[in-house]
């Protein structure tokens, strides 16, 4: 693996090169990881490469970040079902190598990214109001779209991220949901500066940038997870007090305690149908559960007793939008938020997925779709 700063240098080098091309060269095959039915075999081959519609860009994708709802596509345990075959991934980063006539936001030589929602109708009253992730028919990456687990991906111009020119595009990638993802949970929350945010899974892909996004936008965060490990990158990411599930017998009192009286807010990116519920007990009165995690048939328990006299508020919240991730990228971009990442090939996926399994990934992992 080359050293981060060479590899740093080359894709900054790569990115400016690029803005000076006006064609690229685009193969009629590419090597992708697919699988063919649910919980089957990841298969890392060669694939055709797509082409894009009038209304979309094609992405010669670089880097892409590995999330949990890939898992989830590969094993199908969502109610929604998956498109078969499938492509995974929606965190992918790239330039923009063609596109469709009807595209006008994009150039070709462009840096773009794949979010989980690759278009949408932008015609309903959901897609109106600026929640076109709601969208009865919303297509999603690596889920109803074959995503970017591949060497080259098309995406709806209208929903691609834009990304700045000269932007580290494995570092960028898990912005493109895990980012944005917990940006819009702390919107969700509506905190002030100054109050008490607890996120469960705080050392993981999601939870390590929704620390890092929390202290930016002025909160004091308590962080819930367990190992040493995890707790030195919790405070690495500017994270206040730390919760060991695996060490403290009573969770509720030492959280409690801890933020004198409960967080304001809680953010629950882990995949534990525990410890969601158990939020609802340890935060404070008046607070705000937000639920971003979906394990799978999992249920938020809140007793109705407890409910009410705490006057609690749960709330569900989905990628962003639009504004989001433009919002997101650019806290991004004025270095208030990194990606605490480790780069394998696009062959590894499998592995990469095995360790999800087993909740053992510190941060992010990302692929690289050249090997």
């Amino acid at each position: 693996m080359l050293s981060q700063v060479f590899r740093r240098s080359m894709i900054n080098r790569s990115s400016l090169m690029t803005r000076f091309q006006s064609t690229f060269t685009i193969p009629e095959k590419q090597m992708g990881v697919i699988f063919e039915t649910n919980g089957g075999p990841l298969e890392y081959k060669e694939i055709p490469v797509p082409k894009p519609k009038p209304t979309e860009i094609l992405i010669n994708v670089k880097y892409s970040g590995v999330c949990h709802t890939d898992l989830h596509a590969w094993k199908g345990d969502w109610p929604l079902p998956v498109k078969l075959p499938l492509v995974g991934g929606h965190e992918g980063a790239g330039i923009v190598v063609a596109k469709g006539e009807s595209v006008t936001n994009f150039e070709i030589g462009d840096l773009a990214g794949i979010k989980w929602l690759n278009g949408s109708c932008m015609s309903c009253e959901f897609c109106e109001e600026g929640n076109e992730s709601n969208c009865l028919d919303a297509d999603l990456s690596g889920y109803t779209h074959d995503g970017s687990f591949q060497q080259y991906a098309t995406a709806d111009a209208i929903q691609a991220a834009k990304i700045p020119a000269g932007t580290d595009l494995a570092e960028v990638a898990p912005i493109l949901c895990a980012g944005v993802t917990v940006y819009k949970a702390l919107k969700t929350a509506d905190l002030a500066a100054g109050q008490w945010v607890a996120i469960s899974g705080a050392a993981g892909g999601l939870g390590s940038l929704a620390v890092q996004y929390a202290k930016a936008m002025g909160l004091r965060v308590l962080g819930i997870d367990g190992g040493a490990a995890k707790k030195e990158l919790f405070h690495s990411m500017g994270g206040d007090v730390f919760i060991d599930f695996k060490e403290e017998k009573d969770i509720v009192k030492a959280i409690q305690e801890a933020t004198n009286g409960g967080p304001h807010g809680v953010i629950n990116v882990s995949v534990s149908e525990a410890a969601i519920s158990q939020s609802c007990d340890y935060v404070r009165p008046t607070g705000k559960v937000v639920l971003v995690g979906l394990p799978a048939g999992a249920v938020c328990k809140s007793p109705v007793f407890q409910h009410v006299v705490k006057s609690l508020e749960i709330k569900g919240s989905y990628v962003g939008n639009r504004a989001d991730t433009r919002e997101a990228l650019e806290f991004f971009s004025r270095g208030q938020v990194k990606s605490p990442i480790k780069i394998v090939g696009l062959s590894e996926l499998p592995m990469v997925y095995g360790l999800m399994e087993k909740g053992a990934i510190l941060g992010r992992y990302v692929v690289d779709t050249s090997y």
